[in-house]
């Protein structure tokens, strides 16, 4: 530096001093403080430039730190307001071309405005003077309590020494201090800057003791976690040290826990009598098994693959009940009614003894049925009855809502927690290679981006298939053919129609009143009556009772209801006997009716009518049979039918059918040709609020038409079902028990049947069959003769009538 340049620097120095302006060093990550001597790096541009044209004469600057440190070439705004006054003591220079200062904190300042940017800021400041405070008892306190807490801070701090608590006592000034504490710490530089910025000297103390208790807690705490630390790492070593030596001993005594576990697994594997194909590969994993370390996480993934081979009922069979008879029995306790269901399962042991007495080694496929029907009718029920009766185990799983097709083929093993899926777990728990399976709900499965489980059933449920069905987690065959599987669905229309076709359906129709009071008289009484705490002695029903919570409280196709209300009325018996300690109560009609209040259900009952254009009908619901009415009017108008009672498209279509027949056989029928041109026909189907739908009524809706335009009321007592053709032929319907029991309850005598439905007659008890007349009609005008026997009266008198007048011409 040239000497012309030191008289220029120093004179402006001077001048710069008068007015009170310093050039600025900005420190990255200190905070300094007034008598404070720290060392300090110059490694910026600017600070090498500040520090180079320090006068000797005038080696004064403002310090003050960045509110950032990573911030290499800070701005105004990236500086505290406050810094410190100091003065450089001492440069070195350094290898790298920087350099190392020696700076002492002269005084406290705030800095009003930056005059100055290059090369460096200059700065004028406000001095800020410690003023001494006047004796106060209450700031005496506060600095003794500073002084014991800095040496309880030099207790714990691993950088703090006596020689730093000595330094504190020999400070006097409360201000002087604080400062000096606080500079000792290793404390973030946001908590310094207050402590710079705290002008008040007694907030100043309170703010520094503060810190210093924050500190003592931090590094108290770091102690406790470091020592727990230190404790766990020991105990673990500990252990380690303990189990290596156990091991070692285990295996001197020839008792190494892992060999005893291999011998055991291996003779597992030769108990389980495994095919050959899966004895293979439970052998391959016992052997890698071996060399796995049993620390190893894989140890447990291969030993639990193991353990599930093996206890799989792979050669276990239970034997099949001989005596058919028995079995029948065993049914017949359990269920009343159902003797189609019944009938095939008798059939199915009846061929196993034959092909036994023949072949003992012959295989036998257990049959794959579906039992479909609705609600509440003993679909699940009957599949445990039926392991009863073939004495076989029985294991159930329900697959409403299963969406994943793991849930049925299993997990593969390279996914953690993998499992095999619920065929092959459900064998594991029911212990025996042939139990009854009742898969149920099978309408309900689901179907995801995870996969469809119905498609996955398809190689449980084929006869074809099943003797090698492969499960992903198990990755061997296991046989299902021996298995006898049952499935359970309200509806068939879900069912894929791939796994419909692989299975046996028996439609369950849903119970008649004669057997719902049956069911009610066997098991639904005798089982509510023990489970309110009564006895056969407290209570009886009669069988006007029952029919009464059939008809009027109840209507279903199942008896779930029915146990409902049956439950309902013992525990108001309970009730009565509790508090009028009453005798044996007979429940009768009356005493239903006042136990369960009004009737929720009124059944039809057949209107007693001479009105032409009123049929009674029969109608199949999910409830049972019922009875439904078809009334039609006719008014001015120019041939239009009009149709209500929300009928469906079939139904409609049925009435349609019908007019049309009427109009090509108005002759045959005594109706006029031109009956059309004139007149409106309106049918309707009461109980409006009911949808309906089927070819069934069409004969009703035929007869309904006929009688309203020959004016010729149906005869009293008489009901009808069937469909109808153009061509004037009456089709078969199905529902018949239902339709035929309700007819008989509500009071019909004469019921028309197609020709076809004769056969059903056979499912009808004989007490319902006694009290009622049938007719089967093949064709039209069948009905008719039948129905309205006074339109075969009128055309006998036309003819008489017609010969007549061709005599007297003659």
């Amino acid at each position: 530096m040239s000497n012309e340049f030191d008289k220029d620097y120093t004179s402006e120095v001077e001048e710069s001093y008068k007015t009170e302006t310093y050039p600025v060093m900005p420190l990255r990550n200190t905070v300094l403080f007034p008598q404070q001597v720290i060392p300090i790096y110059i490694g910026r541009e600017k600070s090498l430039k500040l520090i180079n044209d320090l006068s000797p004469n005038n080696k004064h600057i403002v310090v003050v730190a960045q509110e950032d440190g990573s911030i290499e070439d800070p701005q105004p705004e990236d500086l505290y307001a406050f810094g410190t006054l100091a003065i450089v003591l001492k440069v070195f220079d350094m290898p790298d071309n920087s350099k190392s200062a020696i700076v002492q904190g002269v005084e406290r300042v705030k800095i009003l405005d930056y005059v100055g940017k290059d090369p460096y800021y200059i700065a004028a400041i406000e001095k800020i003077e410690e003023k001494e405070p006047k004796e106060d008892i209450e700031l005496d306190a506060l600095v003794n309590n500073l002084r014991k807490n800095f040496r309880e801070l030099i207790q714990v701090a691993p950088n703090l020494t006596e020689e730093h608590s000595g330094m504190l006592s020999n400070i006097q000034k409360p201000a002087r201090m604080a400062d000096r504490a606080i500079s000792l710490l290793t404390v973030s530089n946001a908590e310094k800057q207050d402590i710079l910025e705290e002008l008040d000297v007694k907030k100043r103390v309170e703010k520094a003791i503060t810190i210093i208790s924050r500190e003592i807690q931090r590094i108290k705490l770091g102690e406790e976690i470091q020592s727990e630390v230190q404790d766990e790492i020991a105990k673990s070593q500990r252990e380690y040290y303990l189990r290596e030596q156990m091991k070692a001993i285990k295996k001197e005594l020839g008792e190494d826990e892992g060999s005893v576990e291999l011998k055991e697994l291996e003779e597992r594997i030769a108990a389980a009598k495994m095919p050959e194909e899966a004895e293979k590969v439970a052998l391959k994993e016992l052997d890698r098994l071996s060399r796995i370390p049993t620390q190893s996480p894989e140890y447990t993934v291969s030993r639990t693959y193991i353990e599930w081979l093996t206890d799989l009922p792979w050669a276990v069979t239970s034997e099949d009940r001989v005596d058919v008879k028995e079995a029948k029995k065993i049914l017949d306790e359990d269920h009343y009614g159902l003797e189609k269901v019944k009938e095939r399962i008798l059939e199915y042991l009846a061929v196993r003894n034959l092909k036994q007495k023949r072949d003992p080694e012959g295989r036998v496929k257990g049959p794959i049925l579906c039992f479909a029907g609705p609600p509440g009718v003993g679909k699940t029920s009957l599949g445990k009855s039926i392991a009863r009766a073939m004495g076989r185990e029985f294991v159930r799983i329900s697959l409403g809502g299963v969406r994943d097709e793991a849930e049925i083929r299993g997990h593969r093993r390279t996914y953690i927690g993998a499992l095999p899926g619920r065929i092959i777990q459900s064998l594991k728990k029911a212990g025996t290679n042939n139990p009854v399976f009742m898969l149920d709900e099978i309408d309900k499965l689901g179907m995801d981006f995870r996969g469809d489980p119905s498609s996955a059933l398809l190689e449980v449920l084929d006869p074809e298939q099943n003797n090698a069905f492969s499960d992903h987690y198990l990755e061997v065959n296991f046989d299902l053919s021996k298995v006898m599987f049952i499935a359970t669905a309200n509806y068939q229309d879900p069912i894929p129609p791939a796994l419909r076709d692989r299975m046996e359906i028996l439609e369950f129709s849903g119970y008649i009143e004669d057997e719902k009071i049956q069911i009610a008289k066997r098991h639904l009484i005798p089982k509510q009556v023990e489970e309110n705490g009564l006895t056969p002695e407290d209570v009886t029903f009669d069988n006007n009772a029952i029919k009464e919570l059939i008809r009027s409280y109840t209507r279903e196709a199942g008896v779930r209801n029915l146990e409902r209300e049956i439950a309902n009325v013992l525990r108001k018996v309970a009730r009565d006997k509790v508090e009028k300690d009453g005798k044996r109560i007979r429940l009768t009609k009356k005493r239903i009716n006042d136990y369960l209040g009004a009737p929720r259900f009124y059944p039809e009952i057949a209107e007693r009518t001479t009105k032409p254009g009123v049929v009674t009908g029969l109608a199949w619901t999910a409830a049972g049979g019922d009875i439904l009415f078809v009334e039609a009017s006719k008014m001015k108008g120019k041939g239009n039918l009009t149709l209500t009672g929300q009928l469906g498209d079939v139904m409609k279509e049925s009435a349609t059918a019908a007019l049309t027949y009427v109009r090509s056989h108005t002759d045959i029928l005594g109706i006029p040709d031109d009956f059309h041109e004139k007149t409106d026909i309106h049918v309707h189907v009461p109980a409006g609020a009911i949808p309906k739908d089927g070819p069934s009524a069409g004969v009703s809706m035929f007869t309904a038409l006929v009688s309203l335009l020959t004016g010729y009321p149906v005869i009293e007592g008489v009901a009808m079902t069937g469909e109808i053709t153009l061509r004037g032929n009456v089709l078969p319907i199905g529902g018949v028990k239902e339709k035929v029991t309700a007819a008989h309850r509500s009071g019909i005598k004469t019921i028309i049947l197609p020709d076809h439905n004769r056969k059903d007659l056979e499912e009808i008890p004989d007490h319902i069959k006694k009290d009622l007349t049938f007719y089967f009609a093949k064709e039209m005008m069948d009905v008719i003769d039948v129905a309205l026997p006074q339109i075969k009266k009128e055309q006998r008198k036309q003819k008489k009538k017609s010969s007549g007048e061709k005599d007297k011409k003659s």
